[in-house]
């Protein structure tokens, strides 16, 4: 195990992976330190540690990578499949916990809950003529449209919380307009269709070429002076100085993201400091239950591959 800090700070135990076979943990691994801890190691789990061509080249002993997330882009799955070697992933553990987050952010943008606490704890409120205090405009997300992009697992959860809110749901998906339909979902026509309609725009796509920078100039032009951004998918998914300038212009109300292009931004991002833009530290898919969920579900994917039968598979 590679990177076993990301998932698995101490609060959930390897114990149970010993019955499997001999384990190593490592908390972090740096790129130049891969080929040595893994040169003897024919299972290797990894969260984010990259599995290059030439990596994978070096390890003639190794038979299984497990990805310890939903996405798998951190390796070479053609040279792994050149190899003989067998790459799984987690799918759909984060699901709940991050549909949770998207209304983390709304309810936080529309009631501005962080702002008010702030200004309680600073007296604000004490020194109110009234019973009550508001700065800010509170809004009621009852009647507004929610587009989403991307009804897989995560896109389904957040129409079906939505829902319950009262709101509308449009989505630009694959599905057919009468499955749509059967969810009490609106199909889109477009992408542009979505973000010149929806109040609220929730990306949840995959990240790939088609999708990088989806979200840019352009199709923030289109969006209402009062829409609401959320991103709890991928950071690249959005040009970030394109929505830095239409925070800051007033071009869209504001925004809510758990993920940004360079993680952590080490040099900083355009986003920090934006007009109404608030931004978590990619913890969406982090609570413990979801955590604990893509443990059982990593352990039974070793478990599957030493039995003959692989789960999970993604090469």
């Amino acid at each position: 195990m590679l990177d076993g800090y990301a998932a698995n700070p101490g609060d959930i135990g390897w114990e149970p992976w010993k019955a499997l076979g001999e384990l190593t943990v490592y908390e972090r691994t740096a790129p130049e330190e891969t080929v040595e801890r893994c040169k003897d190691a024919e299972i290797v789990l990894t969260n984010k540690v990259v599995f290059e061509a030439k990596v994978i080249e070096a390890l003639p002993a190794l038979k299984y990578i497990g990805v310890l997330a939903t996405g798998y882009n951190v390796v070479d799955l053609e040279a792994a499949s050149k190899h003989g070697v067998i790459v799984t992933n987690i799918p759909a553990y984060s699901t709940l916990s991050v549909a949770q987050m998207v209304f983390a952010h709304l309810l936080n943008i529309t009631h501005h809950v962080a702002q008010h606490a702030e200004r309680v704890a600073n007296g604000a409120w004490q020194n109110s003529k009234d019973f009550c205090f508001w700065d800010s405009e509170l809004i009621e997300l009852d009647g507004l449209t929610l587009g989403i992009v991307g009804l897989g697992n995560i896109g389904r959860a957040v129409a079906r919380i939505a829902q319950t809110f009262g709101m509308k749901v449009m989505a630009y998906s694959s599905k057919s307009e009468e499955a749509l339909a059967e969810m009490g979902i609106q199909k889109a026509a477009s992408y542009e269709d979505v973000f010149r309609t929806a109040d609220v725009v929730s990306l949840h796509c995959p990240l790939n070429a088609q999708t990088k920078h989806l979200v840019n100039r352009e199709r923030l032009a289109l969006m209402k002076p009062s829409a609401i951004l959320i991103n709890t998918g991928r950071g690249p998914l959005i040009d970030e100085q394109a929505l830095v300038d239409a925070l800051n212009s007033g071009k869209i109300y504001a925004a809510g993201v758990d993920v940004l292009t360079q993680e952590p931004p080490r040099a900083g991002s355009p986003l920090i400091g934006a007009r109404n833009c608030y931004i978590t530290p990619h913890i969406a898919w982090a609570t413990r239950a979801a955590r604990e969920r893509l443990d059982k579900i990593a352990f039974d994917n070793v478990r599957a591959y030493l039995s003959g039968i692989p789960q999970n598979v993604v090469n």
